[in-house]
Order: C-alpha cells, then sequence, then structure tokens
C-alpha cells in the first residue's frame, strides 16, 4: 500500500505538534533557569557576564551589526574574563547589567526600572578575542542580525551578556506556511518527493552511466544504483565520511551541482575539510562564528570580500560602521533626541543600499560553486533563495530532526543521508508525552527569515492535495490494489527528475553487506511520528528497506578487540575490521619510552581494552546540584577522576602524546562529555562511567547509542572506569557488557 491523503494530512499535522512541544520546552527550560538562578550564580555557572561595556560596532555580512564588548576598567580590576561557557555559535542576550547584591528599584532620577532579562539584544557569539601574552578572553563579539524596520535599540552603558537556549530553530520551522514558502513551487512534488511521502515507490535499479573517477576505480566495478535516494549506514570508523566525499567528488566530475549539509555545523566542516584539498570550488554558508576558523577562508564572507565587486559594498559599509558608532557613542559625543532619529532614518537607507549592492556580490560568487556547504537549517537563507541543486547530500543524518532535513531536501531531485541509527539521535527535550502550555506563535519576519522551511513542505502538499491542476499528481487512494513495491519506473514523472542512480551497488564504495536481504516486508506508507528522535533516515529505512540502504561494514578504525563487541550487540556482527588496524596497539606507535623497565610500559600499551572495576571500592557518585533546578544536577565522582587521571599520567610516562588522549564521560560535572566525541577519533580513550550507589541506580547511562559512541573513539585502546556492580543492573545490555569486560578486557580493580 502507499500514503493515502489522511495519512499525509496525519503525518503532517504530528510533526508540526511535535515541532511546538519542544520549542515551548526549549524556552520554558531557559526561562526558568534564568529565574530561578541569581546574577551571581549564573555567572558561577558560566551562563553570564557582568558589568561588560561596548567597544564598539562594525558591519558584518547581511548587514550584521557586531558588536565588540569588553570589561571595563572602572568596573574590573582585570580586563581578564571569568571561567566562561560562551562559544562562537551560541545564542546570548545583551541586557543591562544587574548588581549580585542590590535589588531591582525604580531610579530616582528617571523614574524608570532597569531593563529585566527578557529585554534586550539577541544575537550570536561572533568571536571570543584572547589577550596576546595571557591567552584568557578579554573581549567578546556579538552578531545581532537587523532589519529595516528595527526600533533604535540603546545598549546601557554598562552591559550584561545571558546565554540563551536556541529556539531560533523552532521558530522558523513553525513560521505559519503562507508566508514562509517565498518563491517556492507549491503544489508541484518532484518524484523524489513523492518517494518520500510514499505517494510512488522508489523507481527500480537502473544501469550507471560511466563514472569518472577522480580516485582508483573500484573493483568489481559497479553497475547499477538507486535513483531518487540512497541511504549510507555508517558503523563507527568504517570511512562514511571518506565514501560521502568520493561520491561528492563524482557527481561534481559528472557536472552536476551539489548542495552538502549536516546536522551540526562540525558535520558541514569536517566534510569541507575533506573536500578542499581536491581542489573542487566549494562555499561554506552559515555564520562565520559557527565556522572553523581553518575554514574561514571557504566561507561565502571571506570569499565575497575577495571578489572584485566587493568594492562596490565596501564604501557603504565604512559609512554604515561610522553612523552605528554614533549611536552607540559616550558621554557628550552621544547623540540625542531629533539628532539622533535623523541618524537612525540615516542608517536604515545605508542598510538597504548595503545589502542590495552585497547581494550582487553574494550572487556572483555562488553561480562559481559547483558545491554549497551548510547546515540543513542554514540552507534556507537569503543566499540559496529559489536555488536548485541536483543532490542534496545530508551527513549525520540520524541527528538531525526530520522537519530540519526537509529545508534542503526541497531545493534538489535526489538525495543522499548518511549515518548511523545505532549512534546518538537528535537532542530532544520534550521526549515524554505530556500536556504543555500552549505558547504563542513564532512572529513571522518576512525579511529576517526568507525561506526558512516555514513548514512550506506542509504547504507544498497541500496544494499537491488540494488543487486540480493539470499539473497536479493525484495522491493514490488508501485501497490502492498495489500491496507491494514495484519494481517498475513511477509512470509519473517530470523533465526535471532522470533516471540516473546515485550510488554504485556491490561497489567498494558502498561496502555493501554481502548477505542476503532480509524478508521483511516494507510497505512504503507514511505514518505518523510518536516522537522526533525518529528520523527521516528511520522512517525511509523501515518504509523501503535495503531497496534504498546500503550498510557499510569494513571498519578502519579501531583494534579488532575494541570493535568486537558493538559489532556482536548492534550490528548483527557485520563489522570486519581491517587488517591494517585489526592488531595495532600504542606500543606500535613512534615515540613510545624506550626505558630501562620495558615491562613497565607493555604492562601500560599493551593492551586493546583496560577495565578498572571499581566494585566494592566505594567509589560512590555525587550529586554536583549547586544551584541546579529540581533533580537536573549532573553527576561526578571524584575517586573515578582521580584513577582517570593516574591513568592518563601513566599514558604519558610512556611516551603517549596528551593529544593523542581523549578523556569522556556521560557526565558534564565529571570531565567532559560523550556528545561532543561522534565523528571523532583517538588513539587511547578513557571512559568514566561515574555511576556507583547503593541503589544500583545509573540514569541515562542505559542508553546503548551514547555509549556506543563513547566505546568507539578509541584506535588502539579502550581504558574503562566503573563499578560493574551498579552499572550491570542497569539493564541487560549493560549486564552483558560488564560480562564481556570481565572476560575480554585486562581487568584491573581500583584500591579502596
Amino acid at each position: 500500500m502507499l500514503s493515502s491523503e489522511i495519512q499525509l494530512r496525519a503525518f503532517l499535522e504530528r510533526q508540526s505538534q511535535l515541532l511546538q512541544r519542544e520549542r515551548t520546552a526549549e524556552i520554558e527550560r531557559t526561562s526558568l533557569l534564568l529565574s530561578s538562578c541569581s546574577p551571581k550564580l549564573l555567572e558561577k555557572k558560566g551562563l553570564a557576564l557582568g558589568g561588560l561595556g561596548v567597544v564598539g560596532i562594525n558591519i558584518g555580512l547581511g548587514g550584521k551589526s557586531l558588536i565588540e564588548l569588553e570589561r571595563p576598567s572602572a568596573y574590573h580590576s582585570t580586563q581578564l574574563f571569568p571561567p566562561h561557557s560562551f562559544r562562537t555559535g551560541d545564542l546570548a542576550r545583551i541586557a543591562e547589567h544587574v548588581s549580585v547584591s542590590v535589588p531591582k528599584k525604580t531610579t530616582a532620577k528617571s523614574g524608570k526600572k532597569p531593563t529585566s532579562d527578557t529585554q534586550g539584544v539577541e544575537g550570536v557569539v561572533y568571536k571570543v578575542l584572547k589577550h596576546l601574552i595571557l591567552v584568557s578572553d578579554t573581549r567578546i563579539v556579538i552578531a545581532v542580525d537587523s532589519s529595516d524596520s528595527a526600533e533604535d535599540f540603546e545598549l546601557p552603558e554598562r552591559c550584561r551578556l545571558l546565554k540563551l537556549a536556541n529556539s531560533v530553530t523552532y521558530d522558523s520551522l513553525l513560521i505559519d506556511s503562507k508566508n514562509g514558502s517565498h518563491g517556492q513551487s507549491t503544489g508541484v512534488l518532484n518524484n523524489l518527493i513523492q518517494v518520500l511521502l510514499g505517494i510512488i515507490p522508489p523507481s527500480s535499479k537502473n544501469a550507471l552511466p560511466d563514472l569518472q573517477y577522480s580516485g582508483p576505480i573500484p573493483e568489481p566495478k559497479p553497475k547499477r544504483g538507486s535513483a531518487e535516494i540512497a541511504l549510507i549506514h555508517g558503523p563507527p570508523g568504517t570511512g562514511k565520511t571518506h565514501t560521502l566525499i568520493e561520491i561528492i567528488r563524482q557527481l561534481v566530475a559528472q557536472g552536476k551541482r551539489v548542495l552538502v549539509c549536516g546536522a551540526s555545523n562540525l558535520a558541514v566542516d569536517n566534510l569541507l575539510e575533506r573536500l578542499l584539498p581536491h581542489g573542487i570550488p566549494a562555499t561554506r554558508l552559515g555564520h562565520p562564528a559557527r565556522v572553523l576558523s581553518v575554514l574561514h577562508p571557504a566561507t561565502l564572507d571571506a570569499q565575497a570580500s575577495r571578489s572584485e565587486e566587493s568594492a562596490l559594498a565596501k564604501d557603504v559599509k565604512k559609512d554604515l560602521e561610522s553612523a552605528m558608532n554614533s549611536l552607540t557613542g559616550k558621554g557628550k559625543g552621544r547623540l540625542k533626541g531629533p539628532e539622533r532619529r535623523k541618524m537612525w532614518e540615516e542608517v536604515k537607507e545605508l542598510r538597504k543600499e548595503y545589502r542590495k549592492r552585497e547581494g550582487i556580490v553574494v550572487k556572483t560568487v555562488m553561480a562559481q560553486a559547483k558545491v554549497v556547504l551548510a547546515t540543513c537549517h542554514s540552507a534556507g537563507g537569503r543566499e540559496l533563495l529559489n536555488a536548485r541543486f541536483d543532490v542534496v547530500v545530508i551527513d549525520e543524518a540520524t541527528q538531525a530532526l526530520e522537519a530540519v532535513c526537509w529545508i534542503p531536501i526541497l531545493k534538489a531531485n535526489k538525495l543522499i543521508l548518511a549515518g548511523d541509527p545505532l549512534q546518538l539521535p537528535p537532542t530532544i527535550m520534550s521526549t515524554h508525552e505530556k500536556t504543555v502550555k500552549k505558547d504563542p506563535a513564532p512572529k513571522n519576519n518576512e525579511k529576517n527569515h526568507p525561506q526558512r522551511l516555514g513548514w512550506n513542505l506542509q504547504q507544498c502538499l497541500q496544494g499537491h492535495i488540494n488543487q486540480n491542476s493539470p499539473t497536479q499528481i493525484t495522491v493514490p487512494p488508501s485501497n490502492s490494489s498495489e500491496s507491494q513495491l514495484p519494481n517498475t519506473d513511477p509512470t509519473s514523472s517530470s523533465s526535471s527528475d532522470s533516471d540516473e542512480p546515485l550510488i554504485p551497488e556491490d561497489s567498494e564504495l558502498s561496502k555493501a553487506v554481502p548477505r542476503k536481504p532480509k524478508k521483511t516486508h516494507h510497505s512504503g506508507v507514511l505514518r505518523p511520528s510518536r516522537s522526533l528522535e525518529t528520523t527521516l533516515f528511520d522512517r525511509l529505512e523501515r518504509m523501503y528497506g535495503l531497496n534504498v540502504k546500503r550498510m557499510l561494514t569494513v571498519q578502519y578504525r579501531m583494534h579488532a578487540r575494541i570493535a568486537e563487541f558493538p559489532s556482536n550487540t548492534l550490528y548483527t556482527s557485520s563489522l570486519i575490521s581491517h587488517e591494517s588496524v585489526a592488531s595495532h596497539l600504542l606500543t606500535d606507535l613512534n615515540g613510545v619510552s624506550e626505558t630501562s623497565e620495558p615491562e613497565a610500559v607493555a604492562d601500560v600499551l599493551g593492551f586493546p581494552v583496560v577495565f578498572f572495576d571499581t566494585s566494592g571500592c566505594e567509589y560512590f557518585e555525587r550529586l554536583d546540584d549547586d544551584g541546579s533546578i529540581g533533580d537536573e544536577g549532573s553527576r561526578c565522582n571524584e575517586n573515578e577522576a582521580a584513577l582517570v587521571k593516574t591513568w592518563v599520567e601513566k599514558l604519558v610516562q610512556a611516551g603517549i602524546s596528551p593529544s593523542q588522549i581523549a578523556v569522556i564521560t556521560p557526565y558534564q560535572a565529571q570531565i567532559g562529555t560523550v556528545d561532543g566525541m561522534q565523528g571523532r577519533e583517538k588513539e587511547a580513550v578513557i571512559l568514566s562511567l561515574v555511576r556507583s550507589n547503593d541503589k544500583r541506580e545509573v540514569g541515562f547511562l542505559k542508553e546503548k547509542r551514547r555509549l556506543n559512541v563513547a566505546m568507539t573513539r578509541p584506535r588502539r585502546q579502550l581504558c574503562v572506569v566503573g563499578d560493574s556492580s551498579t552499572v550491570s543492573q542497569g539493564s541487560p545490555y549493560l549486564k552483558s557488557w560488564m560480562k564481556w569486560l570481565e572476560t575480554h578486557a585486562d581487568v584491573r580493580f581500583g584500591e579502596v
């Protein structure tokens, strides 16, 4: 059966409900934190910086105001910032400074109350500047989007910077569909969209044309591939990124224009870093604050500034910056009254002219790009308004919300999704079904959010269902006689939809599982998702199975012993360790100390898996609940931390470089977090499990996908520190892992 009109409507309504619930949860959590914690506690948690002053305002791409803040000597004994958690790309609010000791009162002179935490100017952390000698933070730059209709905002002389939760993504996804499309075609669905929604089945696999390989030709030479969609399931270390890079190179060699997206800026930067050495003209979209500094030359901002047309905008930019600085001046130089209003009108006109000239520059740069890279969300920006691509590639698709994936999908005819559904899912706050307060619908600012999905899939589909235009394709009724997916090409196809396959079948590129397909029935019916954790990758895998999916099976990262447990428990024993890594150890690395006690070095470096069992040692965990709300405090285990520190010191003494070592844990209060390590690897990884208590509670440690990420980061050694008596009680999966460690690891014990 294929999807009916009722199923299509139910799917869209459910997505909207889930997105609204998640947005509300984000806002409620941030509001609770800001209202419940004192200014002093927020600073202690690294979520605020107080007593800041405005240094100046510059203008960035898109007319953004770049507000530079510092700690003035009038209020601080040092310009160095205290420890904080502000990073480039974070959402932040500039508000009036609030004293940590004096409550808010009406001032005698003005009769006005100080600005509350819900007021102020919101923007994105653009840059954190460091002291040249002391290498500590001394200034921070906030990028603020400004529109022609923006009101005159006055920055206080003494500012406070607050870190906010990012609900912008949900705002733009929930923009009213009638106002959110901005040029997106309505009611005309190409073959790709119809396949994704279950309106028609995927095309049968077709013969491949002669591919022009940039690298070695895989043997045997691929002969067949899929037409509209392809899923690449890449378990840890199987070369998923390398596979994507080769696919992109082949597509460009065929003259295709490719949009490359990722669930996060880190995923996009990782692909860009691999693409640049091949000389492919690529342009990275998105806020420069969220791009790795070494990749800035490939950003749209940098390429635009180097173009010959950039001189058209530089003069206007200079005048605009001068006007903005006169508006934010201090003391006698600060404009007031009619002069200030007149200057703001001039600023608005300068912004219009700057955007106009800048648009010419951006259009020139984008026309030269064969490959455009962006996060799924930023693919809906002005730069790609009405843009079309032959293929869209989405990496880490199993970490992206389905609604976000539709932003780039609506710009292409073919789709490649890559990821691993057995690693980290999307981060969802509203995970439990519960009644939430209705939140006002986000304001639709067309000038600030052009073509950011606005769930314009819903608009597109509504037109498809409701209008009786000759260009529409009728949705098959729910009682269609086609009970199984046909193996022929769909009868309805537009001229823009070619049947050229995307990924070679049975090639070394795809590393397909050399097994017969499972006899699993895939109906191709679209069903509403229970949670936002159900990704587009998950849904398509359930709908079409091995018709569109290929799994990579040869892993090139881990020692065979490290890969053994995840392979057996999560990947049906499918992972094969390549001979180049199957037996490599830390002792094989260059620079390992040749001491007079080689046995001592071998005792530290000679084992692929080491397990420090702290059961019975009374290494009890502690709730780091200083100022936390409810039971949201993170856990820490000081004794485990001391043991980890000792093991790191032994590795370094044995000749392992600190840059080759990672210490990770599921709990932020301990050392670091697992989430930041997905997609990364180190020669040696120490994993601190933290949980140790009389109740044998493990919390979210029982989330096997998070643990899968943690235990598959090392190349040559995995060292696990934990209380087996506590951890083994958490779940059958944890129990089997503890038993496996007892049997296959070099087991050691913590000191009582």
